[in-house]
This record gives structure tokens, C-alpha cells and sequence, in this order.
């Protein structure tokens, strides 16, 4: 008796060559518009080559960077999280007052932690449990959380913190100019990375974004999976908060107003789709560099921080309208080649005798 073994099937990798599939990208075409933009940046703005431009440049964007790798993972589920920089100011408020009080510091802030997972938290509740649509979720909660931060603090500001850690926030790597914080970035960044892009976990953010119903029916917890990136986002925001307050020796309700528009500007343009289920971190990253690059060249150009934000504002809806017109072009392109082989192939038909 004999058996037959089935046919193996075998399936091409990749439509396109490795070279193409890593050079012709979003993330790629980013990363050299911030090469470019740091080379004109260099010839034509004055002492934006010195040490210190660039100390501070890394510190105005390290708490940006913290915040959009948790902002990167929610959105690539199709979802967002606009409550971001009020959590950031509820935190700095929250770490000011205890500190004010005579808490210990590092108690102060491990507080001021705990008070935007709880917030982080609150949203992923709203949007998972209650299933009300995250942007209006965190519209609302952005309003709440600061009504709460302004409401505890009222206008005036705490600005008595411990030199210690207010130098801490504020050193850099022993002859470099480059912020301390930004090793503890670089350790986050790697960790979300490998956890977005070489786990199961982060296939499942994926398969989430493209179709919510096929990962559920796939055996995948959308709820519980999405409530988890919520708290992260919170719990980040808040240790944000926390290095914001300490790095300007400043607590305020308004720290922070306006931030959340920088973040998801950057992430969107550094590839990251809208619409989830597509996205890479080290496109994020250099879309907030390349963010904080441009403002800091205009700023030491004389331009007025209206016009950055406009500036912004702009890239924000431009990285939008780019995701929506590529995948427009490539579903034009792939239409004409179904329709150039029909044609093909109804020539290579024999002619009916």
C-alpha cells in the first residue's frame, strides 16, 4: 500500500525586492527629511551647531518621546489617546503638592505615577468596557484631567523642588550633550520595539487595527488588550509629567497645553496609520525629531511659536492626507494590472474554430 503526500505549496516572501521593501518607505522618507532638515538647519541658523542647541533640543523632546511610544501602539489598534498632555499636568500638579507637603520625592512622583495609570485607566475603561469611541472619550477626559490639575493648583505655580533631582533631570551624559534621560528613552524605545515588532503581542496590535472582528474570532482579547495600552499610555504621561515639572522646576496646571497635538502629529507622520494596522517605531521617532528639529531651527530663526504651530498643524494633516492618497494610487495601480493582464491573457486564448 502506498501513500501520496499532498503537494507542497510554496508562496513568494515579499512582492518586492529586500532593497525596495527598506529604502522605499514612509519611515525612510522621513528619516531623510530630518537629515535634510538638520544640514539647511546647520548652513543657514546661526549657533544651531553649538552643544547647547542641541542639550536643549533633546530635552524640550524627550518627554514627546517618551509619550509616543505608547501612543504609537494605540494607534496602531485604531485608536487615540488625546488626554495625554493634560495627564501630563494633573501629574506635574500631583508632584508639586505632595512634594510641597513634605513627601519624600521619590514618593511624590512613584504618586504622580500612579495618578495617570489610574487616568490611563479611566479612559481604557470608558473605551473597552463601557465601548464609547476613544476620541471622544479622551476629548472629554483632556477637559477633565485639566479641570482637575488647574482646579487643585488654581494660577500660581510650586517651584521649590529638591536640587538633587532637579539636576538629575537636568544633566547630561558625562562629556556629551546629550540629556541623561534620553539612555533611559533609548532603553524604553528598544523594549517597545522588539515588543511591537517581534512579538505576538505586537502582531496582535496589528491584526487588531486591520480588523478588530478577525482578531477577535482569531482567539485574540481586543478589550483587554487595548484597556493594557490605555494604562501604559497613562502611566507614561504621568512619569512625563513627573520629568517636565523637575526639568523647568515648575508645576502648573497648563504644563504641558497643547502637547498632545505634537505627538500624534509625530507619529502619524513618522508612517503610523490612522486607520491602524500599519506603523514602525523608528519612523516615530524620527518624525518627532524631525518636529522638534524644524520648531527649534524656527525658533532660533526668529519665527514666532504661532507660526511653528501652524507649521504643525500642516504636517499633521499632510502625514493624514498622504496615507489616504497612497492607498488610493496603490489601489489605482493594482486595478490597472488586474486589467492589463485580463487583456493579456484574453489574447493569449486560441481562436474559436
Amino acid at each position: 500500500m502506498t501513500t501520496t503526500q499532498a503537494p507542497v505549496r510554496t508562496y513568494k516572501a515579499h512582492a518586492q525586492p529586500a532593497w525596495r521593501r527598506m529604502v522605499l518607505t514612509r519611515e525612510s522618507a522621513i528619516i531623510v527629511m530630518l537629515v535634510l532638515v538638520v544640514l539647511v538647519s546647520l548652513v543657514t541658523v546661526r549657533n544651531f551647531d553649538s552643544p547647547l542647541t542641541v542639550t536643549y533640543l533633546l530635552r524640550d523632546v524627550a518627554p514627546i518621546l517618551l509619550i509616543a511610544l505608547p501612543m504609537t501602539l494605540i494607534i496602531v489598534t485604531e485608536e487615540i489617546d488625546l488626554s495625554v498632555a493634560s495627564i501630563v499636568g494633573l501629574a506635574s500638579v500631583v508632584t508639586g503638592l505632595l512634594a510641597q507637603a513634605g513627601l519624600p520625592f521619590p514618593l511624590a512622583a512613584l504618586a504622580a505615577v500612579l495618578v495617570g495609570t489610574l487616568a490611563g485607566g479611566f479612559n481604557g475603561f470608558l473605551v473597552t468596557v463601557v465601548g464609547l469611541p476613544s476620541l471622544a472619550v479622551t476629548i472629554g477626559t483632556l477637559a477633565l484631567f485639566r479641570g482637575i490639575a488647574v482646579g487643585l493648583l488654581g494660577t500660581t505655580a510650586i517651584t521649590d523642588f529638591p536640587e538633587y533631582w532637579t539636576d538629575l533631570a537636568k544633566a547630561n551624559i558625562p562629556g556629551t550633550p546629550i540629556p541623561v534621560i534620553m539612555v533611559l528613552f533609548a532603553v524604553l524605545a528598544l523594549v517597545f520595539a522588539v515588543v511591537l515588532h517581534f512579538t505576538p503581542f505586537g502582531r496582535s496590535l496589528f491584526a487588531i487595527g486591520l480588523n478588530k472582528e478577525a482578531a477577535a474570532f482569531s482567539g485574540i482579547d481586543v478589550a483587554r488588550t487595548k484597556f493594557r495600552l490605555f494604562v501604559l499610555s497613562g502611566a507614561v504621561s504621568g512619569f512625563a509629567g513627573v520629568y517636565f515639572t523637575l526639568l523647568y522646576s515648575n508645576a502648573r496646571g497648563d504644563n504641558a497645553m497643547g502637547m498632545e497635538l505634537q505627538i500624534i502629529a509625530a507619529v502619524l507622520l513618522g508612517g503610523v496609520s490612522i486607520f491602524g494596522g500599519r506603523g514602525a517605531l523608528h519612523g516615530v521617532i524620527a518624525g518627532v525629531l524631525l518636529i522638534g528639529t524644524l520648531g527649534s531651527a524656527l525658533r532660533l530663526a526668529g519665527i514666532s511659536s504661532d507660526i511653528i504651530n501652524v507649521i504643525t498643524g500642516l504636517l499633521l494633516i499632510a502625514s493624514v492626507v498622504s496615507t489616504s492618497l497612497l492607498a488610493w494610487l496603490q489601489a489605482r495601480r493594482s486595478a490597472a494590472i488586474g486589467r492589463r493582464r485580463g487583456r493579456d491573457h484574453r489574447r493569449s486564448e486560441p481562436a474559436p474554430h
